[in-house]
């Protein structure tokens, strides 16, 4: 049975020659704000004037370490003990006592000792990418007040820019404390305060600690829990068993050669996630690996993504197929994420311009318009499974839209709607499988009765379906425009009637649209524009020469919308005008998404 050890531990013994700690690629990278360290900070200065001789406990730290060995891996602690170490190097580096100066920086660097065979080296070593920056511009000796002077294009990492952000806060903090109060606060850093380190030789043992603690709310995301899974499989790869009884020198230096390709391989693959990680930033990769389970599960979700997640997923890879999860399943389904968010499909990385791509990121724009996600499982899955074939994307994705458009139009709610997304993969998959085109999937056809609901919404009074109405007119006059690229730039784009929703008494609207008529024709889509800006509310009411001219003209007479651009043409507007109107565009968008019978 793997030993387990916790002991409260002084920050004068964790930052010693008892502690060597590594953070491993696999972890997540430093990402404390200066909130966070503010708040450390103010903790202590607090505990510090109340009551200075009273223990203060930090939390605890998670670690793999061996028994008599200073080298600690850190599998739960590093925000704290990284925003620590700046700590202390802030306050050594303002310190004004050289005895206390050195001190701290003892605290922050491990000194060389030639009778002990002790290299010089921090107490804290980063992730690789971070290691070297955090070495030289925080714990070396006078490194701190360096930093301050950094430009941001110095700082190559999310991680970097925090730890520039928070040594400046705590700086400007400091900075403004006496020295002796600084002392105070570095007395009971050192000697009454404590944090408890929880250590175990066992990586597997260290894990488990470290998911149920993040269970009961440290600050980790599922994915960590999945990285440090799949990154600790791959360095614990088969091969990797020490020698048993009766093993030679051989065996042994064997053995050791393989447990360093192993690290070496979990080293990479760590880099590997962290890189799909900073392409799509952290809060979009956290909603990414909700997409992978439901592509690769196809079911709802029905418990945490914590629970799911290994079990729908990541027990195909666990433990011998660990390299195979990052390499067909995490970098592509990020690449393909990011290629979805930023409609920024290309071929290859080299060839973003190329003409093939323009089709597909059309289709993205237009499915970014919508008010849910649930068609990027699907998208996700044709991105992954089809990546360098854009006339082939450019088919999926017209007939992805026309779906998600007719959900949305028909304001289907979640429940059946993500039904039909999991059905649909479902299909897509079948059909890849049995080598038949997963464009026939049948999930993907909209029923007699779905076609015919679509057009009688489309049909009717558009303007009072608040949620669909600017989707709808901005849907139109990309097909009016012919457009191969959707682009709007507008800051505002709002929905507008020709034939006003309320006339003033006297006006032309009155003598040609009846009661009945404007009843029928107000908020049909015959009778809306769109406008790119604000306009005097004075002038909706304007009759319809001079509204023209006033209300739906651009800067110069220019028109930035088509639908808007076509009802300058129009010399007068009335019913017989708005019924041939409504009869062209209804049928164009029933052309576009095949509602016809």
């Amino acid at each position: 049975m793997t030993e387990l050890a916790a002991h409260e531990v002084a920050l004068h013994k964790v930052f010693s020659s008892d502690y060597e700690f590594v953070i491993p690629s696999y972890q997540r990278p430093y990402a404390w704000g200066t909130e966070q360290a503010l708040e450390l900070l103010d903790d202590l200065a607090e505990a510090c004037e109340h009551s200075p001789q009273e223990p203060y406990f930090l939390g605890s730290l998670v670690l793999v370490k061996e028994k008599g060995r200073p080298r600690a891996e850190v599998i739960d602690g590093q925000q704290r003990l990284t925003t620590l170490t700046i700590l202390l190097a802030v306050l050594r580096d303002l310190s004004e006592t050289d005895d206390l100066r050195t001190r701290l920086d003892d605290m922050v660097r491990q000194p060389q000792d030639p009778l002990l065979d002790i290299a010089a080296k921090p107490r804290v070593a980063l992730r690789s990418k971070d290691a070297d920056f955090f070495a030289r511009q925080v714990q070396e000796l006078g490194a701190t007040t360096r930093l301050l002077h950094l430009t941001p294009g110095q700082l190559e990492t999310d991680s970097q820019r925090a730890l520039h952000a928070n040594t400046r806060a705590l700086q400007r903090v400091l900075a403004g404390w006496s020295d002796d109060r600084r002392r105070h606060l570095a007395q009971k850093l050192a000697s009454r305060t404590y944090l408890v380190a929880v250590s175990t030789a066992d990586l597997d043992s260290a894990h488990r600690i470290f998911g149920v603690m993040n269970a009961r709310g440290l600050d980790l995301s599922p994915a960590d829990i999945v990285k440090s899974r799949v990154i600790g499989a791959i360095r614990d790869s088969p091969g990797r068993d020490s020698p048993g009884t009766g093993s030679t020198s051989a065996d042994s230096t064997s053995a050791r050669s393989t447990s360093d390709d192993s690290h070496a391989l979990a080293e990479r693959y760590a880099a590997k996630w962290e890189d799909a990680e900073e392409s799509i930033g952290r809060d979009d990769f956290a909603d990414l690996f909700l997409q992978i389970r439901l592509v690769e599960s196809k079911q709802r979700a029905r418990a945490s993504l914590l629970r799911e997640f290994p079990e729908q997923v990541l027990s195909r890879y666990l433990p011998d197929r660990a390299t195979e999860f990052v390499d067909d399943v995490l970098v592509p389904y990020a690449r393909a994420y990011q290629q979805i968010r930023d409609r920024a499909y290309a071929v290859s990385p080299a060839q973003t311009s190329r003409p093939g791509s323009h089709p597909v990121n059309t289709w993205l724009s237009r499915l970014d318009v919508l008010d849910n996600r649930d068609w990027r499982a699907p998208a996700l899955w044709a991105l992954r499974t089809r990546p360098g074939d854009a006339p082939w994307l450019d088919r999926f994705f017209a007939k992805l839209e026309r779906l998600a458009a007719s959900l949305y139009i028909r304001r289907v709610w979640t429940t059946p709607r993500v039904t039909r997304h999991i059905e649909l993969l479902r299909q897509l998959d079948a059909a890849d499988q049995h080598g038949t085109d997963p464009l026939d999937a049948p999930a993907f056809e909209l029923t007699p009765a779905e076609r015919r609901d679509t057009l009688a919404v489309i049909d009717g009074d558009v303007y009072l379906a608040s949620k669909i109405r600017k989707y709808l007119l901005l849907r139109l006059d990309d097909t009016v425009a012919g457009a191969t690229e959707v682009t709007y730039q507008h800051r505002v784009i709002t929905v507008e009637h020709v034939l006003p929703q309320n006339p003033r008494a006297g006006s032309t609207w009155l003598e040609s649209f009846s009661d009945a008529d404007r009843a029928r024709w107000t908020h049909r889509l015959a009778n809306l524009v769109l406008l790119g800006r604000m306009k005097n509310s004075e002038a909706q009411n304007y009759d319809f020469e001079r509204k023209k001219a006033a209300y739906f003209s651009g800067r110069g007479g220019a028109v930035a919308f088509a639908l808007t651009s076509q009802v300058l043409r129009y010399p007068q507007w009335n019913p017989a005008t708005l019924e041939v109107r409504q009869r062209e565009l209804v049928g164009l968008l029933a052309r576009e998404w095949g509602l016809g019978s």
